[in-house]
């Protein structure tokens, strides 16, 4: 997952840099950093939004699709098992959230965070889910670790699953990471584009 996760950070981010906004990668090279060392970053640079880039995996080979998070409270016990994965330190140790710094987060930024998922989310379903007929999972609310440490609009994005060969082959592609690198920064011109509204 870490080298398909920043493939696709890197082209994000130099899509980014050559639309003449500034972004920065919490890793640039095949190094770890733990959740709260990525959001702490997210906090030094001011950063006005972040986003986290994952790779999917499930038991069941035929589970595939892109889906896209953003921070909220939520009743769905799918979604908790995912969060019961990305809420994990390097070391495997399940990471506890503070419940009051997350009400205080999630009720701060929400309302932007969704409104950056769906930006995001509708621009890969045009240009990304339809063109590579792949399914779309949808947007769902998640309590993240690394989005509630960030303290700002944050999404984290699922582009497919490795654990399905067809679709890793698929998203493994030049053309398909360039595809939905494209989506994304589309999807946070039209979010920055609406603050300014």
């Amino acid at each position: 997952e870490k080298d398909l996760a920043l493939s696709f950070s890197k082209r994000i981010h130099q899509l980014l840099s050559q639309k003449k906004h500034s972004s920065y990668l919490t890793r640039s090279v095949d190094r770890s950093l733990q959740l709260d060392e990525r959001a702490r970053l997210a906090d030094t640079l001011k950063a006005d939004l972040f986003i986290s880039v994952h790779v999917n995996a499930s038991k069941k080979s035929t589970s595939a699709g892109i889906e896209t998070y953003y921070l909220s409270n939520h009743r769905d016990s799918v979604i908790a098992k995912l969060e019961k994965i990305e809420n994990k330190s390097l070391s495997g140790k399940e990471l506890v959230i503070d419940q009051i710094i997350t009400d205080i987060v999630v009720k701060k930024t929400t309302k932007s965070s969704r409104k950056l998922a769906s930006l995001i989310h509708g621009e890969i379903n045009k240009s990304v889910i339809k063109k590579f007929k792949m399914k779309n999972r949808g947007i769902k609310p998640g309590l993240f670790h690394v989005l509630t440490l960030a303290k700002r609009p944050a999404i984290l994005l699922e582009v497919g699953f490795l654990s399905n060969p067809r679709e890793l082959k698929r998203i493994s592609g030049a053309r398909f990471q360039d595809a939905y690198a494209r989506a994304v920064v589309k999807g946070i011109e039209k979010y920055l584009s609406s603050l300014k509204k």
